[in-house]
C-alpha cells in the first residue's frame, strides 16, 4: 500500500474491512479485531490514525517496533485458531502508521483465546452466539455440511422407490440391486442414508417419499399478483408447491409458464409462441434457488409473479462471502454440495457457477438483491412483454429525442470497442451460425464465458442482433453509418 492509497482510505473512513486505531490498545482487543475480519471479509487495521475523524497521527520509531511485536504475539496467542497477518510500515508526511493486514480465513469460526466468536457488521463488529450463525460459519470453512445431516426418524421406507429406480437407471445404468455391495451400503456411499440407514437432509429433498412430513418448511409458496405491488391483497392464482427438489422443479416451471405470456414472434401460426421470458433464465434461477437454499434458515423459497416483474426469493444470501459481481462472472460457492451433485444428475442444472453467466448472455433485465441483514437473496426478472406495453405511448412522444440520443451513444460506443469486440464482429460478417465456443476457439484469447459477455454488450448498443431462436437463430452484424 503507498501513501496515496492510504490518504484515500484515511478519507473514506471506516468501513467493513478498514478500521482506524490511534494506538495499539490492549492484546484483547485487537484480538476481537483480528477475529471478526478473519471470520468475515478480511480487512486492514491501520494502526496511527485517529478512528473518530481519519486524521493521520503517526506513530514514533519505538511505538512503531513494539506495536509490530505486539501484533504478531497477539495474532499467534490470542487467537484459535492461530492466524497469519501481514503488517507493513507506511510513511506520509513524516508520518509512519502500520497496516496490519487479516486475510479472510479459511478455518472458521475464529475465536479469542476466552471463546468469542466476533464477525464484522458494517463498519463495527459483533459478537455470535446463535447456533445457526455459527454452524454458518462451520459451513464456509467446508467443515459442516447441512445437507448430510440426518433426517431423526426417517427409514429406506420413506424412499420413493419409483425416484430412486429412475435415478440408478439415469446415472448408472443399472439396478441398484446390481451393484457388488449391498442395496444400503450403496445409499451410504451416496449420501442418500446415513451409516444407521436414516435418510439425510439431500437424500430425503430428492427421493423422499414426502419430505414435507420431515421439513414442512421446505415448499415453494407461489403467489400471482394483480398488478405490481405486493402489498395487494387480490391474486390470479396462490399456491403452495411441494414434493421433492425434481418434482417442485418441474411444478414450478409450469406454473410460471401458465402465468406468462407468449408472443408468436415470426412463428408459424401452429406454434404456441415464445414466452414473454426465455425458458433457460427461469430454469437456472429456480434451480439455483432450490439447490443453494440456505438449509440453517427453515423458509419458504417465495415465487411471486406482478404485472412487470417475477422475484424468485431464498432463504439465505450469497454464501462464503460471494458478491453479485461474483456470481454473475461464474465465481461460485457450492453451499449443499450434495444437493448440487444430484442436482446435476436429475435436473437440467449444470452447476459450476454457470447457471448465473447463462441467465446474463440472454440479455433478459434481471436484478439480483444480495440481503445480508434480512439474510435472503432475490432474483428479480422483468418482464419485457408487460414493460412494452406499459412504456409504448411514453416512447412514441419522446421518439426523436432517443433517437438522437441513441446516434450520439452508437457513435461513441463505436469508437470504443476493444480489439475483442472488433474481431468477433468482423468474423460474424462471415459466420452467422457460429456458436460460442466456435467463436472463443477463433478468437483465441477470450474464454466462452467471456464470448457470452461481449455478444450481449454488442447486443445492447446494437451493433449485433440474433435472429431466431437459440438452437437454429445466426447472427446479424448492424453496420453504423
Amino acid at each position: 500500500m503507498n501513501a496515496e492509497e492510504l490518504k484515500e482510505i484515511c478519507l473514506c473512513g471506516e468501513t467493513t474491512t478498514v478500521q482506524f486505531k490511534r494506538e495499539f490498545t490492549t492484546a484483547k482487543k485487537m484480538a476481537e479485531e483480528m477475529v471478526a475480519m478473519a471470520n468475515s471479509r478480511g480487512g486492514s487495521i491501520l494502526i496511527g490514525v485517529d478512528d473518530k475523524t481519519g486524521e493521520i497521527l503517526g506513530l514514533g520509531y519505538g511505538v512503531l517496533q513494539e506495536t509490530s511485536r505486539e501484533l504478531g504475539t497477539t495474532a499467534n496467542d490470542m487467537v484459535k485458531p492461530t492466524i497469519f497477518i501481514e503488517t507493513e510500515v507506511v510513511r506520509i508526511e513524516e508520518k509512519h502508521i502500520i497496516v496490519c493486514t487479516v486475510k479472510e480465513g479459511k478455518n472458521k469460526p475464529y475465536k479469542t483465546i476466552d471463546g468469542t466468536i466476533w464477525v464484522k457488521q458494517g463498519a463495527d463488529k459483533r459478537r455470535i452466539t446463535e447456533n445457526s450463525e455459527i454452524l454458518s460459519l462451520f459451513q464456509t470453512s467446508g467443515t459442516y455440511q447441512p445437507d448430510l445431516q440426518t433426517v431423526q426418524g426417517s427409514s429406506i421406507r420413506d424412499i420413493d422407490t419409483l425416484a430412486l429406480d429412475r435415478f440408478f437407471d439415469s446415472v448408472y445404468h443399472k439396478d441398484i440391486n446390481a451393484f457388488d455391495v449391498p442395496a444400503d451400503r450403496v445409499l451410504k456411499n451416496i449420501h442418500i442414508t446415513d451409516e444407521n440407514g436414516q435418510l439425510t437432509t439431500a437424500g430425503m429433498m430428492f427421493f423422499g417419499r414426502n419430505p414435507q412430513q420431515w421439513c414442512p418448511s421446505f415448499a415453494i409458496k407461489a403467489v400471482w399478483f394483480f398488478g405490481s405491488s405486493i402489498a395487494g391483497t387480490s391474486y390470479h392464482d396462490s399456491r403452495d408447491i411441494e414434493g421433492t427438489i425434481p418434482e417442485m422443479f418441474d411444478q414450478a416451471m409450469m406454473w410460471l409458464k401458465s402465468c406468462l405470456k407468449r408472443s408468436q414472434e415470426g412463428q408459424s401460426f401452429n406454434s404456441i409462441g415464445e414466452l414473454e421470458v426465455p425458458e433457460v433464465v427461469l430454469e437456472e434461477l429456480l434451480q439455483n434457488a432450490l439447490v443453494h437454499l440456505d438449509l440453517l434458515k427453515p423458509a419458504a423459497i417465495r415465487l411471486l409473479v406482478f404485472d412487470d416483474r417475477i422475484e424468485i426469493i431464498n432463504p439465505g444470501c450469497l454464501p462464503g462471502n460471494q458478491t453479485i459481481d461474483d456470481i454473475k462472472f461464474g465465481n461460485s460457492f457450492i453451499r449443499n454440495k450434495t444437493l448440487a451433485g444430484f442436482g446435476v444428475k436429475t435436473m437440467p442444472y449444470r452447476g459450476l457457477g454457470s447457471g448465473i453467466p447463462r441467465v446474463m448472455a440472454e440479455n433478459c433485465h434481471v436484478d439480483f438483491v444480495d440481503n445480508k441483514d434480512g439474510n435472503q437473496f432475490t432474483a428479480r426478472i422483468w418482464r419485457t412483454t408487460q414493460k412494452r406495453e406499459n412504456t409504448t405511448q411514453k416512447a412514441e412522444n419522446t421518439t426523436q429525442k432517443k433517437e438522437n440520443t441513441t446516434q450520439k451513444k452508437e457513435n461513441t460506443t463505436q469508437k470504443k470497442l476493444t480489439d475483442a469486440q472488433k474481431r468477433i464482429l468482423e468474423y460474424l460478417k462471415t459466420h452467422a451460425l457460429a456458436t460460442r465456443k466456435e467463436i472463443a476457439d477463433e478468437i483465441g484469447d477470450v474464454t466462452e464465458d467471456g464470448v457470452k459477455f461481449i455478444l450481449v454488450k454488442l447486443q445492447r448498443v446494437g451493433l449485433l442482433k440474433r435472429v431466431g431462436g437459440r438452437k437454429f437463430g445466426h447472427w446479424e452484424v448492424i453496420e453504423k453509418d
